[in-house]
């Protein structure tokens, strides 16, 4: 089994089960799911600024203490955060209206170009909108307790960010990893996704596993094979879902990771010394893991 003694007397108890269907909730699961599929949508587009702007922010801080380092005097800059300054076309300079700025509707009425410069609009924007949207749905379907649709919601939405972040810069922010782990553990007091001490475990296994693996073939090759926010997603993911789902989530992660590498080095001519983001097949196998991990598992451990 994937869970402790005590989550398994837990998912006896329908009320205690995130995964049970009970009947008040069927009868408004359509508004459930609509409803968080609406707020998906939102929050996707939020997600667009946050995966654009943490980074840049994040280099304006590395920028400004290099420079207090060195004793030189830091440049004034203008206010740069998620809310300031407004979105605007990166081609044109144009301020973005909010009735141009509504998720996925406005890309479509506008045909995927500027109103104002006919500039193309990048397609990733409504697709990240449309993923978040559609796996905030499956989260309200999939689960039944609401501390675990939140607890889901959020997860989702952390990883989403991480994913791009990293196929974009190569870096997962402290600011989303580190939170990510102590709200699971938070979210897991109340044996959300896991027990406590299976969370407690699986944060310190998740970090450990990778930073072994990390040493071990630097080692060997005299190379970095991750970094250390590959680390501390792991961790978070342990800290979510428990150690029992971290040989899943390493497995998939590991094996799609791998299927994609040798095909961008095989079609398209990807060179093999360029670093390839781990950080996405984590994510995506902790999304697998969320929804499918425990009936995975469990249909695994039938066949041994």
């Amino acid at each position: 089994m994937c869970r402790s003694s005590n989550s398994a007397r837990s998912s006896d108890n329908p009320a205690h089960n995130p995964r049970f269907r009970n009947r008040p909730l069927l009868e408004n699961s359509l508004a459930l799911i609509a409803g968080c599929t609406l707020l998906g949508l939102f929050v996707g587009s939020f997600l667009n600024v946050v995966i654009h702007r943490l980074p840049l922010m994040m280099e304006r801080e590395w920028a400004a203490q290099a420079a207090e380092f060195r004793g030189e005097a830091v440049d004034a800059v203008d206010r740069f955060n998620l809310a300031v300054p407004r979105s605007r076309c990166p081609h044109c300079g144009t301020a973005i209206a909010a009735f141009d700025n509504i998720p996925v509707v406005s890309f479509l009425l506008l045909r995927g170009k500027c109103r104002h410069c006919a500039a193309p609009i990048g397609r990733r924007y409504p697709l990240i909108e449309a993923l978040c949207a559609t796996l905030s749905g499956a989260a309200a379907w999939h689960f039944a307790d609401p501390l675990a649709i939140a607890g889901a919601l959020c997860l989702i939405w952390a990883l989403l960010a991480l994913t791009f972040i990293d196929l974009d810069t190569q870096l997962l922010p402290d600011s989303i990893t580190l939170p990510l782990v102590w709200l699971g553990l938070i979210f897991n007091l109340n044996t959300t996704f896991a027990t406590l001490p299976d969370a407690v475990i699986g944060a310190i296994a998740g970090y450990l596993s990778l930073w072994l693996v990390f040493h071990a073939f630097r080692l060997l090759t005299g190379k970095e094979g991750m970094g250390y926010g590959d680390f501390k997603l792991l961790a978070a993911i342990g800290a979510w879902l428990g150690w029992q789902m971290l040989p899943l989530t390493i497995l998939l992660s590991s094996v799609v990771g791998a299927v994609v590498g040798i095909g961008l080095i095989v079609f398209s001519r990807h060179d093999r010394n360029q670093p390839i983001p781990f950080g996405p097949y984590l994510a995506a196998a902790g999304l697998i893991a969320l929804f499918f991990g425990q009936t995975l598992t469990e249909q695994y451990l039938q066949h041994l």
